[in-house]
């Protein structure tokens, strides 16, 4: 089967297991995927719409692992029991709609080895409160993707909260920190972006000079962080 990049870097980051539990898995191709390399033995696909189950169940029959494949109807990690799978895989979402995930289903996600992230939007968020609740970040990914950027983040239960600049829910302090292969380009996307910001940024009221500082802020913190690759 040919998954995307962006699945294949996610695949990338499983721990060989008995079960992996995918949330929002649309057409179940990761778990099916997974289960094709030998990564795990079983797999929970899991979306909160009936037309994304329906099409999983159809691709999961059609490669023939309806008995490997539990595909569920629910929201976030509510499908699942603690200690049903070893780990789980919430890709595709906001990083709010993530977090919010990880908060209602804590009991659960304390029962995995290992939680994959791959937020579509707001990773800072989901970043800042990966930190602030104290889990323990285990590895980042970074891969680019028809023409768009993508940050996957493993995670695992933990209890030792961090505060960290913020610049550093922006950008991952352990890509820069393996110097990963993409940093640098990833880097100066997000230092045009910052600037093309500042050039609309010509109030003089308050909130935007407050706005105005931190994007001069951040901008000289990318700065930083290239002369240093």
């Amino acid at each position: 089967m040919n998954i995307s990049d962006r699945l294949k870097t996610i695949g990338s980051m499983v721990d060989k297991c008995e079960v992996i539990c995918d949330v929002g898995t649309d057409h179940a191709y990761l778990p099916i995927y997974l289960i094709k390399k030998g990564v795990c033995n079983r797999a929970i696909a899991s979306d909160i719409n009936k037309g994304p189950v329906d099409k999983a169940k159809h691709n999961v029959k059609r490669e023939g692992l309806y008995d490997k494949i539990s595909c569920r109807l629910g929201g976030g990690l509510t499908t699942v029991k603690p200690f049903e799978a070893e780990g789980a895989i919430i890709a595709g979402m906001g990083g709010n709609l993530i977090r919010d995930i990880i908060e209602e289903s804590k009991t659960v996600f304390e029962s995995f080895k290992f939680l994959i992230l791959q937020p579509v939007q707001n990773p800072e968020v989901l970043r800042q409160y990966i930190y602030e609740a104290g889990y323990d970040i285990i590895n980042e990914e970074l891969c680019f993707d028809e023409g768009k950027y993508y940050e996957i983040i493993k995670i695992k239960y933990d209890n030792k909260p961090l505060e960290l600049d913020h610049i550093y829910y922006e950008v991952s302090e352990k890509l820069i920190d393996k110097k990963h292969p993409l940093i640098r380009e990833y880097i100066e996307f997000k230092l045009d972006k910052y600037k093309s910001i500042l050039k609309y940024l010509n109030e003089n009221t308050e909130p935007a000079k407050k706005r105005k500082d931190e994007v001069e802020y951040k901008i000289s913190k990318l700065e930083e962080f290239l002369k240093c690759l």
